[in-house]
């Protein structure tokens, strides 16, 4: 197998950081993981030891049901997933599929929604959201010509507390004071350089969020999506957006999702871009088509994907090798300009006084750049803002 010279790369690494105009990240399960909020195959286990009877009876037909279309077990995206096409099949009625009525699978869907804003909110309350305070302190001070942009499949709000915390001005297409609503417009279009809000951070949240619900007009017998501030428990008649569901259940219910996948596509074929993916597993089809139909449109888009596990990395060879735009860093293996090698270590290719402790762990001879919080102090350290460890360290009360 191929060798990759690791202090090489991340010297090219860092160019590309520091002189790159236009850049964009996005943000996986892995980021919110390092901080301790529960992954899929956690938050699952959760779920299924939270619901009671008779849901849980229900949960277990669905998750049975569909266990053998799966090569690992059944996620909560897959069970969700699956209740939804239950729902959209029988439109919420009496009729049943596999044993659950349409009316048995709207409450067990609203029911799961409900235990999963119980568990992250939980475990956000304790997060140290100094990471990402770190990173987005860091983040506001680029001097950019573009708009600073970030998509993220999470729906904790880990992201809004550490912009709000440091006081960063941000817009996630929502616009209001009392119940802010969803607007498509201010999503459809990019803001011109001249604009107050350029330097604003964009906040894409893919799969919907913990503050999103849906809320009834009962005049015009429609829905629509409305963003809450701080709330306990989800308010009575109001129905989680949150949505790791693949398929879209629901025509009425499109819109934000469409919105924000447009957006997406439209964003990495926007020009000169450098894109950054950090704890995403590559394991949603829809989001992988758009990025690499875009790797091929746009040759002027560079992605760099940072990942926890070699595993990913193998895995992610057949589908990159014959893209040139795209290099992929890991913990012993790298995929750099469609090769995949294995790192090469060795002190005699520093420069003097060439740090190289805030990128390879020389203990276990890996790169710790695929974890969220040493990645967000490589970036720090390589900006030469590292006051910003300090400056973002007091946070203030989230409780």
């Amino acid at each position: 197998m191929t060798t990759l010279d690791v202090v090489k790369e991340i010297r090219e690494l860092k160019s590309q950081l520091s002189y790159s105009k236009n850049i964009g990240f996005f943000f996986g399960a892995g980021t919110s993981c390092a901080l301790k909020i529960p992954n899929i195959e956690q938050l699952t286990s959760a779920i299924e030891e939270r619901l009671t009877e008779p849901k849980k009876a229900l949960f277990l037909i669905v998750k049975n049901d569909i266990k053998d279309q799966h090569e690992n077990k059944p996620t909560i995206e897959d069970i969700l997933n699956q209740i939804r096409r239950i729902r959209e099949i029988t439109s919420d009625s009496a009729k049943e599929y596999v044993g659950l009525s349409g009316i048995n699978a709207k409450e067990l869907d609203l029911e799961i929604c409900k235990i999963i804003y119980t568990v992250i909110s939980e475990k956000e309350a304790d997060a140290d959201i100094t990471p990402t305070r770190q990173f987005f302190a860091w983040l506001s001070l680029l001097n950019r010509d573009f708009s600073k942009e970030i998509f993220t499949t999470n729906y904790d709000l880990i992201i809004e507390k550490s912009l709000e915390a440091s006081q960063i001005p941000y817009f996630d297409g929502f616009v209001g004071a009392f119940e802010p609503f969803f607007w498509q417009e201010s999503i459809d279009t990019f803001v011109k350089k001249n604009d107050l809000t350029q330097n604003w951070i964009r906040l894409w949240k893919i799969h919907g969020s913990l503050s999103w619900f849906w809320k009834n007009d009962d005049k015009a017998k429609t829905q629509k999506v409305i963003r809450l501030g701080r709330v306990e428990t989800i308010p009575m008649g109001n129905e989680l957006v949150i949505y790791p569901s693949k398929d879209k259940y629901d025509s009425s219910k499109k819109q934000p999702f469409i919105a924000y996948f447009d957006r997406f596509k439209n964003y990495l074929l926007n020009g000169e871009l450098l894109f950054v993916f950090t704890g995403y597993s590559f394991s949603d089809q829809h989001i992988n088509e758009i990025i690499f139909n875009c790797l091929r449109q746009n040759n002027r888009l560079t992605i760099l994907v940072f990942c926890f596990k070699d595993s990913e990395v193998e895995q992610l060879h057949s589908l990159t090798a014959s893209y040139l735009n795209i290099n992929i860093f890991g913990p012993k293996k790298a995929i750099i300009n469609g090769a995949l090698g294995d790192w090469e270590f060795s002190k005699t290719g520093l420069k003097q006084a060439e740090r190289f402790d805030h990128f390879w762990n020389e203990s276990n001879g890996e790169l710790m750049l695929g974890d969220f919080v040493s990645l967000v102090n490589f970036l720090v350290i390589n900006s030469g803002k590292q006051d910003l460890a300090t400056t973002t360290t007091t946070t203030t009360d989230e409780n």
